[in-house]
């Protein structure tokens, strides 16, 4: 596995994979990698010829008081793990080199409505520091595919309705969640729980399992069914944000019976943020 910090390097890698008539996907990551970024790896290996996975911890995605100062990094051990699943290469670029007048100078990328509901309300901007570093990633890569996981829901529409707008030439592969054997939804930001705390967590999960239930009974009142939810979260030990009834195409909410809803949540434990989400088919 070839690993590069410039984009210079990586695209005088792409060069060459395109004189060779490659496809190329493209897995952007965070790092810290888990089971989870994994089986994103291991999909593109199998639609494309190579494979590029981006460690990039995104200053612009985080908010004044979140955790990029202490997000985890763990370069040795994510590139050990991705030699092992067959990446092609490794790109780990420095912020100067993805924001080369400062993150305050960037062209930001925005995606309008759908970017400030949901995580977008408790985390005004994230979404924009999403937008604009993948529409750097895509421009510097130029894949004919990018692996996303569908953890992050909001984010895997949000980037959808990017690439469609904006014409962007990269077809978006989605992978369902990866969970720990308790049903807790893979994520870096498990690392941050205390043993109690990770006891916890597989809560997030089943509340979600138990609106799933309600909505599937004919239950009709969903705005009494995601407050049922919230409370549910408050006395397992968590600080809920939202438990929300969505349809799955556009995060919209549900005028009258949809066959495709999707059920969010996010909710601070300790001083750990979580999300998690689940599809509901009612047709």
């Amino acid at each position: 596995m070839l690993s590069v910090m410039t984009v210079a390097e990586l695209r005088e890698c792409v060069r060459r994979w395109r004189a060779q008539s490659n496809s190329i996907a493209l897995v952007p990551t965070m790092g810290n990698l888990h089971a989870g970024h994994i089986q994103l790896v291991r999909h593109a290996r199998a639609i494309a010829d190579r494979v590029v996975v981006s460690v990039f911890v995104n200053p612009m995605q985080f908010g004044k008081n979140e955790d990029y100062a202490r997000y985890p990094v763990t370069h040795e051990r994510d590139r050990s793990a991705l030699v092992e699943a067959d990446a092609d290469l490794l790109f780990m670029p420095a912020v100067d080199e993805v924001y080369r007048e400062g993150v305050e100078q960037v062209t930001q990328v925005v995606v309008p409505g759908i970017n400030s509901i949901l995580e977008g309300e408790f985390r005004p901007a994230h979404f924009d520091g999403v937008t604009t570093v993948v529409a750097k990633l895509f421009n510097m890569v130029q894949a004919d595919v990018a692996v996303f996981g569908e953890k992050d829901f909001q984010q895997l529409l949000i980037i959808r309705r990017m690439v469609e707008d904006l014409d962007m030439p990269v077809a978006i592969e989605a992978v369902a969640t990866v969970r720990e054997h308790d049903g807790l939804a893979m994520s870096s930001r498990n690392s941050y729980l205390s043993a109690g705390e990770r006891a916890l967590a597989p809560q997030l999960y089943q509340t979600l399992l138990d609106v799933r239930d309600l909505i599937l009974q004919g239950d009709h009142d969903l705005a009494g069914i995601e407050q049922a939810g919230m409370m549910q979260l408050r006395e397992a030990g968590f600080e809920p944000q939202y438990v929300s009834i969505r349809c799955s195409a556009d995060l919209s909410i549900p005028a009258s019976r949809h066959d495709r809803l999707v059920v969010l949540a996010a909710a601070m434990l300790g001083s750990t943020h979580l999300i998690d989400n689940i599809t509901v088919s009612t047709g």
